[in-house]
């Protein structure tokens, strides 16, 4: 063997060595033993992996770790380990996983992918400002109307409701970012590239979607090799022509100097130098901020509309009070939202019993730690099983599995806790939903809207029987109930003239 050889090979042996001694004198947390090399893929539920995780935290406790083909990963399963980790260390633990397709896909501009670092930071600050609770008030207008559009249309045609819902959510979204007027139809072009983009993205996040997801060393093979990155490299280009130009249309008019309706993307324009952000990076942060705050508003109006058909003393308590608060001479509105708590309590209790991302989005850790005197590596995924701790008898009591909005009142039939949103939906620490408050917002009123206008109830077979729908979800990244049917009526008798009245004068 030549000196030059037996150098190579003293050098790597010192390497294993090292990393051995490194890593075998750390005590590492608990969890399932797998298969060499592969580790825990085939022992997990894929279907609903947050049951896997309830059967394992029995045996393993609030916190343990599976190998997923050498990955460490982490799951969280109490408040307690949710708040001592991505609260109270949120520094350590507020990174992504590297999602190398859907990071190509999106230009390392998708905010709620994006690994913790400056450019996060900026898009966060930005908005922050954009959609916070100081501003999400400048919204209430446009929420209005569409809570009006939403109730109407599912009044009108009960057996188009998803259709209508579907309508409701992503208008609210394109008129809160871009100031785009009330779109009446699904074949809007706006419509067809958001919703393609947000399936795109969807689908490269799906576990074992691209190989090089799982070889992630396949990412340095040239160009040429590489038809996922030339595919997504285009895929990039063509997006971000068209969210260029439709934030550039709305800075334009900001530049030259007419007050601007307001919108995500006028603040954004107005504060851009501020944070430091090119355009193309306001440009995707806008288009980014629709993916996430359309698909909450609508997959959390499905399961609305799903419990109401389901449970008809809940409707029934939540139209006593809107009789009380509001009365039948009008219709709701934001002033009433401090004095509909069981109308709120009801929005509260579809995002716990139900919740569009069963397992939030996974974190990473940014640097070696240790908890409870376990070592928990760098690079190490985070993942909440939110589902598990949302049915969790120690915080929500022993109805926990139950649908009951009565859980957040107290005595006095009040919001418990004006200051807390009573559920995991909206995430953990720096990676909280920034949108909540605008999202809680758009809830509330087209909720509270649709139950001041009609009652909700299952279809009927033709022996009189009533046909409950599946408490079952789709699968996919989220949690959506399946297809259903549900009838519709006016409540009262002037309801739906007022509605048509309503609905007159905005058209």
């Amino acid at each position: 063997m030549s000196l030059s050889n037996t150098l190579v090979v003293a050098l790597l042996l010192s390497l294993i060595i090292i990393f051995v001694l490194h890593y075998t004198n750390k005590k590492f947390l608990p969890g399932p033993r797998g298969l060499p090399i592969l580790g825990n893929v085939f022992q997990l539920d894929l279907n609903r992996p947050w049951v896997s995780y309830a059967e394992w935290k029995k045996i393993y406790g609030d916190i343990f770790q599976l190998n997923m083909a050498g990955q460490p990963v982490l799951v969280l399963n109490s408040q307690k380990v949710v708040e001592d980790l991505l609260e109270k260390r949120s520094s350590k633990y507020s990174s992504r996983p590297k999602w190398l397709v859907a990071s190509e896909l999106t230009g390392y501009m998708d905010l709620p992918l994006l690994q913790y670092g400056e450019l996060y930071r900026r898009m966060r600050r930005a908005s922050n400002i954009a959609l916070g609770i100081k501003i999400s008030s400048n919204y209430h207008c446009v929420q209005f109307e569409q809570a009006l559009m939403l109730t109407h249309g599912i009044l009108d045609q009960p057996d188009r409701w998803n259709f209508h819902v579907q309508r409701a959510s992503i208008s609210t979204m394109l008129s809160i970012l871009y100031d785009i007027p009330p779109i009446q139809s699904l074949s809007d072009p706006r419509v067809i590239f958001m919703e393609n983009l947000v399936d795109q993205v969807s689908r490269a996040l799906l576990p074992g979607a691209h190989l090089v997801e799982i070889f992630p060393i396949l990412s340095r093979l040239p160009l040429f090799l590489s038809k996922w990155k030339r595919d997504a490299h285009r895929d990039f280009q063509n997006s971000s022509k068209v969210f260029e130009d439709m934030f550039l249309s709305i800075k334009d008019k900001f530049v030259k100097g007419p007050e601007q309706p307001d919108s995500f993307s006028s603040t954004l324009a107005e504060t851009q130098r501020r944070h430091g952000m090119s355009d193309l990076e306001c440009a995707w942060l806008a288009g980014m901020i629709y993916t996430a705050g359309q698909e909450t508003t609508s997959t959390t109006l499905k399961w609305f509309l799903l419990c109401m058909t389901i449970f008809p003393h809940i409707q029934k308590k939540a139209h006593e009070e809107l009789d009380r608060v509001v009365g039948r001479a009008r219709l709701p509105s934001f002033s009433d939202m401090k004095h509909l708590y069981y109308v709120r309590a009801i929005a509260k209790e579809v995002l716990r019993w139900q919740v569009q991302l069963p397992l939030g989005l996974p974190h990473a850790t940014t640097e070696d730690d240790y908890y409870e005197g376990c070592f928990i590596r760098k690079g190490t995924v985070c993942i909440v099983n939110i589902m598990g701790l949302h049915r969790d008898q120690q915080i929500y009591g022993p109805d926990a599995d139950e649908f009951r909005p009565e859980r957040y009142l107290n005595d006095e039939g009040m919001i418990k806790d004006e200051n807390n949103d009573g559920h995991f939906a909206f995430g953990f620490g720096h990676r909280t939903c920034v949108g909540r408050h605008v999202a809680n917002n758009s809830l509330f009123i087209m909720i509270a809207t649709v139950l001041w206008a009609m009652t909700i109830s299952p279809v009927k077979e033709t022996n009189g029987n009533s046909i409950k729908p599946d408490l079952g979800g789709e699968l996919g990244i989220f949690w959506r109930p399946r297809p259903f049917k549900l009838l519709t009526k006016p409540r009262f008798d002037d309801a739906e003239i007022l509605i048509q009245q309503a609905w007159d004068d905005i058209h």
